[in-house]
């Protein structure tokens, strides 16, 4: 047997056993919900993984997509974060966030199961696509930051960098499998059944959330108008200097990233030739980075801080999106080479994706009182993601004029200059905890 089989093995033995460990937990009413909890977040994981390769490859397969179309289509997944990111603050300050998460959840598996629908009967277009892109990304917004607060309300501060690390592990999971599974759904049954699949497991999260025992305090209402909650939610973050280098930084590579993921399929399928199986397989790879870094965000956050954990995520981010537009068509003669090459560039990527937003997520929550969670956390997700689809139409736009390699080159010199200006620029070097 090949070291490659020992390898997989050995990384699949060591996720059962952990996760494993912790699903049986004490049997405490606080650990079956906590369950209830991180297995919702595991199905909504692979559904994840699986959307974020099958819908691309449906608006590029099936829709025969532009650069530009596929600009428009990632924008408006990250439209909402701009239109209600502000507003979603005040609303999970003042209501429970439980029903919020079942209001999203089942609002994001219908628009999923609608593509399904649409192209067995022959209507499926980009503009649909545009449209369940648009839902999709309103129900992260709102079901992601109740989720986010609601887990806070669960474990407790203390509690958070731990339950962050198994989220962080259920992650690689659904990055090991859910891209080949992905690719095979795709190469066999078409790209619309993965969708459906996608939408059957939010189904499964509804039931699953439903049954949890505890429900969060709805909060003591307000006598504020909502445009001041909004405006408050701004200033905490503002007058915060670690709450305000976070969030210009962490905006700054969202933009950046939204840009990547407007080109990355097209890079991969039109210009080293891949099929949707081959894709899948080497974007499997990115889950044992993710993997890796559930075991060693702790280590690491002890040993040098999390603000440096978080300069060295970055770091490993830049250098893969320097290096991804170098890959050739046939690396040494050989497609079979180049992507290998574009697989390991997705097991760093992923893996500084992590130590970047593990310890980040962990810092934020840290330094924010309860009253102020959800306006914080709205806030945050509105100045880090609001310029993302004016990344995604700037990498549509450059690529159809100039090609999909050159957008990846301005991507690659942007994460450098973000790179350098995050560690001489912000407080991080000196963050400890």
């Amino acid at each position: 047997m090949s070291p490659i089989f020992f390898i997989e093995q050995h990384i699949f033995s060591s996720l059962f056993q952990y996760c494993a460990h912790y699903l049986r937990g004490d049997g405490s009413a606080a650990s079956v919900n906590f369950r209830r909890l991180w297995f919702s977040n595991g199905l909504n994981c692979f559904g994840a993984q699986i959307t974020s390769l099958a819908l691309p490859l449906c608006a590029v397969l099936l829709l025969h997509a532009t650069p530009e179309q596929m600009g428009v289509l990632v924008a408006l997944q990250a439209l909402p974060f701009a239109l209600f990111g502000l507003p979603v603050g005040v609303l999970l300050d003042r209501r429970s966030k439980h029903p919020i998460m079942l209001f999203s959840e089942s609002m994001s598996g219908l628009a999923l199961a609608s593509v399904a629908v649409a192209y067995w009967c022959g209507v499926l277009s980009m503009p649909w696509l545009y449209i369940v892109g648009f839902i999709i990304g309103t129900g992260f917004v709102v079901g992601g930051g109740a989720e986010q607060v609601f887990l806070t309300f669960l474990v407790g501060r203390d509690g958070l960098i731990d339950a962050q690390s198994k989220f962080a592990a259920t992650e690689s999971a659904s990055r090991l499998i859910g891209p080949g599974l992905a690719g095979v759904l795709v190469q066999v049954l078409s790209a619309p059944v993965a969708i459906l699949c996608t939408a059957c497991g939010y189904l499964v999260s509804v039931f699953n959330l439903r049954a949890m025992s505890v429900r969060d305090p709805r909060p003591a209402p307000s006598d504020k108008h909502a445009l001041r909650d909004i405006a408050d939610g701004l200033l905490f973050v503002w007058r915060e200097p670690l709450l305000r280098a976070l969030a210009w930084g962490a905006g700054i590579w969202h933009f950046l990233f939204y840009a990547s993921m407007a080109l990355t399929v097209l890079f991969a399928t039109r210009d080293l030739g891949m099929s949707p199986g081959v894709l899948g397989m080497t974007q499997m790879l990115g889950g044992a980075g993710v993997l890796l870094s559930a075991f060693i965000v702790k280590p690491l956050t002890k040993r040098y801080g999390a603000g440096r954990t978080i300069l060295i995520g970055l770091a490993s981010t830049s250098l893969c999106f320097a290096l991804t537009p170098t890959i050739p068509a046939a690396l040494f003669g050989s497609a079979a080479a180049s992507a290998v090459a574009y697989a390991i560039l997705m097991f760093f990527f992923d893996c500084g994706v992590m130590l970047f937003f593990i310890p980040y997520l962990g810092l934020r929550q840290k330094v924010t009182p309860d009253l102020m969670l959800g306006r914080m956390t709205s806030t945050m997700r509105f100045l880090t993601v609001a310029t993302a689809p004016l990344g995604a139409l700037a990498a549509g736009w450059i690529a159809e004029h100039f090609g999909v390699r050159n957008g990846l080159a301005c991507i690659a010199a942007g994460s450098i200059v973000l790179t350098v200006a995050m560690v001489w620029c912000t407080p991080l070097r000196s963050v400890r905890t």
